[in-house]
């Protein structure tokens, strides 16, 4: 197997990841959504499991052309609060700079999947410096957090330009960064990367793994590296049909986590993104799952199940407070952070 990422239908079904008669339907998803698994990922996936967890996240599907009717391009209202090029300022304390919109490898429910790929270009010169220059002029910014697409696909050297540029802001306290890059790309940790990382502000890398498959030996040899260099590490994860949708896979993906030095941070309810209702379970079976954690593994292992309101409202967590049935519809009521209700659908079977 080449270490070349594989982009094209013909390399997925060279690999053994798809069969030739889904090609027709292959081709389709990839025009309009990007498609790429490196070698990392691919030597995860299990060739004879039809349901082996890590393929279900990565490998398209023609389920990927069909769109449910509640599904938004902008599932979770980044346009709306995007005053700037690359920033999207959402919460008062706390704003978003996507530098980048490419990623190691695109993930087949991602709530992004319209804005990253290729095309999707970085920031030029003259919009980060706008980007930078809005931070800076408002001083409620405390936290700034870094996703994109992978910002750990800048190069060191813009990768530490950019560190340095926000750590010199007074009022910026703490930088967080959001990867993939230490699960499906872990040649990419090298030494020069996280001496680009290192600054005076407290720096937190989210990394993004939704299966304990996910943390074979390159793994984890990657995330020891940051650890080892004194880097906060936090878990991000998507609650997925068909990938982790019960207890035992939930235990033993945040045991794992917890064991690699990540504390489980979110346990995020899918966004209706187009094309991805097959990935989605109804809030119900969410919470009786985060229920069935609480008495299997240590408060460690525990995140906060989420959701992203549709239509840029932001994230709240999914409690009895938050979330309750509406009667009639079979949906659910949503509470934001402000205490407005928001309308949300229910599941799909």
């Amino acid at each position: 197997m080449t270490s070349d990422p594989m982009r094209s239908s013909g390399a997925l079904i060279a690999a053994g990841l798809l069969s030739s008669d889904e090609r027709p339907q292959i081709d389709a998803v990839a025009a309009r959504y990007a498609v790429r698994i490196t070698h990392d990922v691919a030597s995860l996936i299990e060739r004879d499991d039809a349901r082996d967890p890590v393929a279900r996240q990565y490998v398209p599907r023609g389920e990927e052309l069909r769109d449910a009717p509640d599904e938004l391009a902008d599932p979770i209202g980044d346009q709306r609060w995007s005053p700037v090029q690359g920033v999207v300022h959402r919460y008062p304390d706390r704003a978003l700079l996507m530098p980048i919109h490419a990623c190691a490898v695109y993930c087949r429910f991602c709530f992004r999947r319209e804005t990253v790929g290729p095309g999707k270009t970085a920031l030029n010169r003259a919009q980060l410096a706008a980007a930078l220059n809005y931070i800076r002029d408002h001083r409620e910014i405390w936290e700034v957090i870094l996703t994109g697409g992978d910002p750990l696909l800048l190069s060191p050297r813009r990768l530490r330009a950019l560190i340095h540029a926000l750590a010199d802001i007074d009022h910026v306290a703490v930088i967080r960064i959001h990867s993939r890059v230490p699960m499906a790309a872990t040649r990419r940790v090298t030494a020069e990367l996280i001496e680009a990382l290192a600054c005076d502000k407290a720096l937190w890398l989210a990394i993004h793994a939704n299966h304990a498959n996910e943390f074979g030996p390159a793994q984890r040899a990657a995330i020891l590296r940051l650890a080892r260099a004194g880097i906060p590490l936090v878990g991000q994860t998507v609650l997925l049909s068909g990938v982790n949708d019960n207890a035992a896979a939930l235990e033993n993906l945040f045991r794992v986590m917890v064991a690699n030095r990540i504390k489980p941070y979110y346990l995020h309810h899918p966004d209706l993104a187009r094309g991805t209702a097959h990935f989605r379970l109804d809030i119900a079976q969410g919470l009786a799952l985060c229920e069935q954690l609480r008495g299997r593994v240590s408060g460690l292992c525990q995140p906060t199940y989420v959701l992203d309101i549709p239509g840029g409202f932001g994230k709240v967590p999914l409690t009895p407070g938050h979330a309750t049935r509406a009667e009639g519809d079979g949906g659910w009521r949503i509470r934001d952070f402000t205490g407005n209700t928001h309308a949300y659908p229910p599941g799909c079977d």
